[in-house]
Parts: structure tokens; C-alpha cells; sequence
């Protein structure tokens, strides 16, 4: 699902708030969950999951091109662990 996806599937269940509004409100949603994993700050939606960013230790990879050994640096990256209540429905049975 892309963003304006996620817009148009609010507006529908949603029909008093205009696509601007909801348009409006999704973004400082997405921008407020970005800023606090910015601040290495951990992001809970109970019932969906948890991100949290993690460190990458640097390491030595090789290049598959041509073969030579290649630095890479350590670096962030977002960390996502589903909540319960996703888990149970992705796994039913």
C-alpha cells in the first residue's frame, strides 16, 4: 500500500474530513515517527509493532563484481518488530 493509498482508504471510512486534512494529518504522523527515530527514540503502535533503530558494526564485504574487499562502515537502520495482535493475524491458521 503507498501513501496516498493509505489516504484514500481513510477518507473512505472517514468522509467528513477532507484528502487535504487526512492528506495533512498522515504526514505529521509519518514525520513525527520519523523524528523520534532520528532521536534514536523506540516508536510503539500497540496491536501493530515496535520500531527501534539499531547499530551495524562496520565490517569487510566483497564487492561481487569484481571480487575485492570493500569497508563498510557502521550505520543505522530501523528495526521492526510486530505487536500481538498483527503477529496472531498474519500466522492464523
Amino acid at each position: 500500500m503507498t501513501r496516498s493509498e493509505l489516504v484514500e482508504r481513510i477518507a473512505a471510512k472517514v468522509p467528513n474530513l477532507t484528502i487535504k486534512d487526512i492528506d495533512r494529518i498522515v504526514d505529521v504522523i509519518f514525520n513525527r515517527l520519523v523524528s523520534a527515530l532520528a532521536d534514536g527514540d523506540r516508536v510503539e503502535l500497540r496491536g501493530f509493532g515496535a520500531f527501534s533503530v539499531r547499530e551495524r558494526q562496520p565490517r569487510i564485504a566483497i564487492n561481487p563484481k569484481n571480487k575485492n574487499k570493500v569497508s563498510v562502515p557502521a550505520k543505522k537502520i530501523v528495526h521492526f518488530k510486530t505487536g500481538k495482535e498483527l503477529h496472531n493475524r498474519l500466522n492464523q491458521e
